[in-house]
């Protein structure tokens, strides 16, 4: 399921740590009166009732000062790209300043939704903002109310179907899951976790097969609405389902649920025209043990040489290290991105579109090399 984040921003002392401390109702956030004691953002994963599954971050203070204050502001101004909802933390005490109202401006312009919560609200209450609410995290006042405007918000989000617009009530789907060095052992993978639940909530009927036994399956179970797979297994999947049953991967399902699937088929198409020692970026979402097969640094690189019979320079990064400067690339290769929210997939590839750099994923990518794209994009 997506989470929401939603990031706390606001000068130093202004109660952010205290806020988030009462808003999760967790010791998450280390409190001081010291100026400037949160030095990186905290991110914590979390239920959070009424808002579901969430991720709250705390920043630094947006007004740190010196060479370490400014690398300090720079990461909390790089939290925007993964915000879902900002709320901006004012001591009540003092009032908007100029940092608090040029990150408005910045909230605005990306379009983020945002709450201004003016704290220390016992000390004084001033003429509240546009957006604004009085809290206090000292007296525990405000807290609930704060929830439930973000509980709002949340739910006026639009999110897009994964998959269960594309069945009906009683379809057969096969998941083609490969078990190979690479596969996490004993466990389904984020996307083939949220494939299965929304193919339930909708009542169609999710068959779960290794590669290796799909011929098989398509044998005993009938009529089978799509088959979807791992985007590894498109080479030999491809051969097995028979053409009149349509077929897409995990990977590309999520870049249609992230929003960037036109923007990624695009980006494909550039592997065809890539010049000899062209600079290649694969990207990942996450950050794991890196195998022997691994499909970023290993599978991939090897799949491009073979589709394009060229040799490239190769860059890798993996979780939130995905570079600000991108025009140095030639094509940018990203995962499926389970694991980031819809904003920091959509700021990524708006920061890749707005520098001219074409960008795609890996489910993508792989189907145009095996020379079944058209296919696994058919049913879009």
């Amino acid at each position: 399921m997506e989470r929401t984040h939603i990031a706390f921003f606001g000068r130093r002392n202004a109660g952010k740590s205290s806020l988030v401390n009462r808003f999760t109702s967790q010791e998450l956030s280390i409190v001081s009166d010291v100026a400037g004691t949160t030095t990186d953002p905290v991110r914590k994963t979390m239920e959070l009732l009424p808002l579901g599954p969430v991720v709250i971050i705390d920043t630094p203070g947006i007004d740190d000062e010196g060479t370490l204050g400014n690398q300090r502001i720079e990461r909390s101004i790089r939290v925007l790209d993964e915000t879902d909802i900002a709320i901006l933390v004012v001591d009540g005490s003092i009032g908007l300043s100029e940092d608090d109202n040029k990150l408005i401006e910045v909230f605005k312009s990306r379009k983020i939704p945002y709450l201004v919560a003016v704290n220390k609200s016992d000390l004084s209450v001033p003429e509240l903002p546009e957006n604004a609410m009085s809290v206090s995290a000292l007296n525990n006042e405000g807290i609930e109310e704060l929830k439930e405007r973000v509980a709002v918000i949340i739910k006026q989000r639009k999110t897009r179907p994964l998959v269960s617009d594309l069945v009906e009530e009683g379809d057969l789907v096969v998941l083609v899951v490969p078990i190979d060095k690479s596969a996490p052992k004993d466990r389904l993978i984020l996307p083939q976790q949220m494939v299965i639940r929304d193919l339930l909530g909708k009542g169609a009927i999710p068959v779960v097969v290794r590669d290796t036994e799909l011929a098989i399956a398509l044998e005993k179970i009938g009529k089978v609405r799509m088959v979807i797979t791992d985007s590894q297994a498109f080479a030999s999947v491809s051969k097995i389902v028979p053409k009149e049953i349509p077929l897409t991967s995990f990977s590309i399902l999520m870049a249609r649920f992230k929003g960037i699937l036109d923007q990624s088929i695009e980006g494909a198409n550039m592997l065809d025209k890539l010049p000899d020692g062209a600079k290649i970026l694969i990207s990942e979402g996450c950050t794991h043990h890196r195998q022997c097969e691994d499909i970023g640094t290993v599978k991939l690189p090897g799949w491009i040489r073979e589709y394009t019979g060229k040799e490239f320079r190769f860059d890798f990064t993996s979780g939130l290290e995905f570079p600000s400067e991108l025009k140095s690339y030639d094509l940018i290769i990203h995962c499926g991105a389970c694991m980031l929210g819809e904003t920091e997939v959509a700021s990524r590839y708006r920061k890749a579109s707005e520098q001219g750099v074409p960008m795609t994923n890996y489910g993508i990518a792989i189907g145009k090399m095996k020379g079944i794209l058209d296919r696994v994009i058919r049913f879009f």
